[in-house]
């Protein structure tokens, strides 16, 4: 069975390039074009790992994260990302209940993919 991702951000080519790279690598990718979808289909497919853009239209990557419950959370990795990096880290990206910070423009998508391949290494061991 593949590890189920879900990519969560309002612009396209950030959730085609996610998409066709972890594909690629073998996972099951499924999309959201702003939060309000994004926490839908959270709820409904309990991904394994979450790539959650910070600013979106409608709800934003953290009232996505107040908003699932924490059971559901615990269930899954959550990769905050963001093209406005200067008010975000891997700690603020922590208090906020994500488990990782990536900044946007990715510098390299293949070593994300080595990253989720790590992540979905620890999460099937489990």
């Amino acid at each position: 069975m593949s590890t189920k991702v879900l990519v969560i951000d309002d612009e396209p080519l950030v959730r085609r390039s996610l998409n066709r790279a972890l594909t690629a690598a073998g996972f099951s990718v499924s999309e959201a074009k702003d939060g309000t979808e994004g926490l839908e289909h959270w709820q409904q497919q309990v991904p394994q790992i979450v790539f959650l853009d910070v600013l979106m239209p409608g709800l934003s990557g953290p009232e996505v994260l107040s908003q699932i419950s924490m059971s559901v959370r615990r269930q899954c990795y959550v990769i905050l990302i963001s093209a406005y990096a200067g008010g975000y880290s891997l700690e603020s990206a922590k208090e906020l209940g994500a488990d990782l910070f990536i900044p946007k423009p990715f510098e390299d998508i293949f070593a994300i993919v080595e990253k989720v391949n790590q992540i979905a290494t620890q999460i099937n061991k489990k």
